[in-house]
C-alpha cells in the first residue's frame, strides 16, 4: 500500500501511522491510500463523510472529487474556509469497490478511528454528509429529507444533517425549496450556531450579513 503524506497537525504520528497500516477489514485489499482527513484538527466544526471515492483514494484525501468540490463550495459561499475552519473526514477510511455504500462490518470495523478523530477534535458542531454518515455515527435511519436541516443533540454533542453533495450534483437546481437550497440553508444555520453578533462576545467567527 502506497503512503500518502498528510498534515492532520496535531494527531500523533503513531496514530497516523497505526491508521494508514489499518487492516480490520477487507477494503485495505484493494485500496491505494487510507484517507484520514483534510483541514484543521483544532476546528470547531467537524464534516464526517461516507467513504472515499476514486478521487480520494488516488489523492489519499477526503471529498476532493466532484462531490468534494461542490461541497467545498457550498462552504464557501456560506463564509467557511474548508482548509482553516473544519475538520473533515468520512465514516470509512479506504474506498468501497464501485464506490458501494460500506458494509455494516466495514462501519464497525472503521468505527475505532472516527471515535478517535472526534473525541481528539472535540468540535462544537458536527456535520453529517448524506444518509450512512447519519446511521453510522447516530444510529437514525430516517429518510434525509426529514433529517436534513434539523439540529439533533446527542452524545453531548450538535450534529446537522445535510444531503450529501452527489445527491445535489443529480439535483442541481438552486431555486428555493430544492436541494441545493435546502443545504446552503442548513449550512448557514451552522454558521450561525457558531457565531455571536457582539464584538466583546468572543466569536468564533464574525456574523454573517443578512441575506
Amino acid at each position: 500500500m502506497a503512503v500518502m503524506p498528510s498534515s492532520p497537525g496535531s494527531f500523533k504520528q503513531s496514530w497516523l501511522e497505526r491508521c494508514r497500516q489499518c487492516s480490520r477489514c477487507g477494503l485495505s485489499a484493494e485500496r491505494q491510500h487510507v484517507v484520514i482527513s483534510r483541514g484543521d484538527p483544532s476546528a470547531k466544526v467537524m464534516v464526517i463523510g461516507e467513504a472515499p471515492g476514486a478521487s480520494e483514494d488516488i489523492q489519499g484525501l477526503p471529498f476532493v472529487g466532484r462531490s468534494g468540490q461542490l461541497l467545498d463550495q457550498l462552504l464557501r459561499t456560506v463564509g467557511f474556509n474548508p482548509d482553516s475552519d473544519l475538520f473533515i473526514c468520512n465514516v470509512v477510511k479506504c474506498r468501497p469497490p464501485n464506490n458501494r455504500k460500506p458494509s455494516s462490518a466495514e462501519l464497525r470495523a472503521c468505527r475505532p478511528w472516527i471515535e478517535e478523530q472526534l473525541a481528539h477534535v472535540d468540535p462544537l458542531v458536527v456535520v453529517l454528509v448524506g444518509a450512512t454518515a447519519v446511521a453510522a455515527m447516530l444510529k437514525r435511519k430516517q429518510a434525509m429529507r426529514s433529517l436534513r436541516g434539523v439540529w439533533i443533540e446527542q452524545a453531548g454533542r450538535l450534529w446537522m444533517p445535510v444531503f450529501h453533495p452527489a445527491y445535489l450534483l443529480r439535483n442541481p437546481s438552486r431555486e428555493p425549496g430544492k436541494p441545493m437550497a435546502m443545504t446552503l440553508e442548513d449550512l448557514r444555520q451552522v454558521r450561525l450556531r457558531l457565531c455571536q453578533c457582539e464584538p466583546a462576545s468572543g466569536a468564533l467567527f464574525p456574523c454573517p450579513p443578512p441575506p
